[in-house]
């Protein structure tokens, strides 16, 4: 299960992050950023001699899903999404929900974040959860993101 939520962030994050004008791109960079970040998770998860195969799983896993949702988003689902999870996490009370929805494509989502917390090296991070509905359907995920020098917010994890 946690494996699904790991996987599920970055793909949703990934994909809203790199969603371009032609559908063809879309797809190729959710399928591509899900692989990666997907077997990025399994890393995580995994140890000893399973995590070949918690990599792989990941790696799959985060392509599908990194796939299917980069067929689904467009550039004005990607501006609401973003816009919402800039404004959660530099303002957003923690727990509240953040949400967007383009009328247009009838596509939705939120993002809430968690505490903020200051790393050693002094950056500021949250930790938060993000949905995404696509055609009725509903994905969740967890991630964290750190506040850049330049003020904007960027996921680590």
């Amino acid at each position: 299960m946690r494996l699904q939520s790991l996987v599920g962030v970055a793909a949703i994050t990934v994909s809203v992050a790199a969603c371009a004008e032609d559908t063809g791109t879309k797809e190729t960079l959710g399928t591509l950023g899900g692989a990666a970040l997907g077997g990025l998770a399994g890393a995580q998860i995994g140890s000893g001699s399973g995590q070949l195969a918690a990599v792989a799983a990941g790696t799959l896993i985060g392509a599908l899903i990194g796939s299917e949702v980069g067929k689904s988003l467009d550039k004005a689902d990607q501006m609401y999404a973003e816009q919402t999870a800039q404004q959660s996490l530099e303002y957003g009370q923690s727990g509240a929900a953040g949400e967007w929805s383009n009328p247009d494509s009838g596509h939705s989502g939120t993002v809430t974040p968690q505490p903020a917390y200051q790393t050693a090296e002094g950056t500021y991070c949250r930790e938060y959860q993000t949905t995404v509905t696509v055609g009725g359907q509903t994905e969740s995920a967890y991630g964290t993101a750190c506040r850049q020098p330049d003020g904007s917010w960027r996921v680590v994890q």
